[in-house]
């Protein structure tokens, strides 16, 4: 069994304590968070506290808050020399204070408190200080709801992160702006849903620069021209430039000049 304590209150602390509840080898003991209000609702399942000098002995704390919060609450444990981790795809495992053990407990999924997740989908992004005892306790934690773990380093975890914003946030605001799109025509944005998961099924068999299809890559002129034509609003147009060019020269079908004729 291993006990926790989860410090935070956000979406993924929020989801975390569900796992962890849910799974037979995890206890929560205590559930910390500055403004008492947000978890009480949870005070007939779990111990909580708004206080750190309450804090009870477990084998692992969670911080999971904002990464801004992460080195000024690990500062005020008012504990040594126990296993304490935070759940940033971004921040430094150093920036957790040096007077106790550290780690990182990273889930690289996007968290909403209204949408449930299966943990079993969430790849679960592990670093310790000491490989040789706390990583195996993050590992045995991370199979107990489900996941897979995976054992990275810092600057992986960054390059994760990084990518993550590309491939969730950035993708999202996409289709945002396709939402918009098919809205200023009075088109249902639904019928793009069929193409949107078969676009991310795909991966599961092909690598990205192989999926990619579309004007861009053929270099189709005419019909690139007639997209931007069609394309009102200035935001939505740089968008499709922008996105053009880069599809263009990962694949190298920028418009090539034309020869100039030998001359003899």
């Amino acid at each position: 069994m291993i006990d926790v304590v989860l410090l935070g209150a956000g979406n993924v602390a929020t989801h975390l304590f569900k796992a962890f509840t849910n799974a037979e080898k995890v206890t929560v003991k205590q559930w910390y968070n500055r403004n008492l209000r947000t978890i009480e609702r949870y005070k007939t399942r779990v111990a909580i506290t708004d206080n750190l000098e309450d804090l009870v002995e477990a084998d692992v704390y969670i911080l999971a808050v904002s990464d801004d919060a992460v080195a000024d609450l690990s500062v005020q444990l008012p504990f040594e020399n126990r296993l304490v981790v935070h759940t940033s795809g971004s921040v430094s495992l150093y920036a957790i204070d040096k007077k106790n053990k550290r780690g990182v407990f990273y889930p690289l999924q996007t968290f909403s408190k209204a949408a449930n997740v299966d943990f079993s989908d969430v790849p679960l992004c592990l670093e310790a200080l000491n490989n040789k005892e706390d990583l195996p306790i993050l590992k045995k934690l991370a199979k107990a709801i489900g996941s897979q773990p995976h054992k990275v380093n810092s600057d992986q975890r960054a390059a994760l992160h990084l990518a993550a914003v590309f491939v969730n946030n950035f993708t999202n605001q996409i289709y945002r702006l396709a939402h918009e799109i098919t809205e200023s025509q009075g088109a249902e944005f639904e019928i793009l849903k069929p193409l949107i998961k078969e676009t991310a099924r795909k991966l599961d068999e092909v690598s990205p620069f192989l999926a990619q299809t579309g004007p861009a890559k053929r270099n189709d002129k005419k019909t690139i021209k007639k997209h931007l034509k069609a394309l009102t609003d200035k935001h939505h147009k740089d968008v499709y430039e922008l996105l053009t060019k880069s599809i263009q020269k990962t694949h190298g079908t920028f418009a090539k000049p034309k020869a100039k004729p030998n001359k003899k």
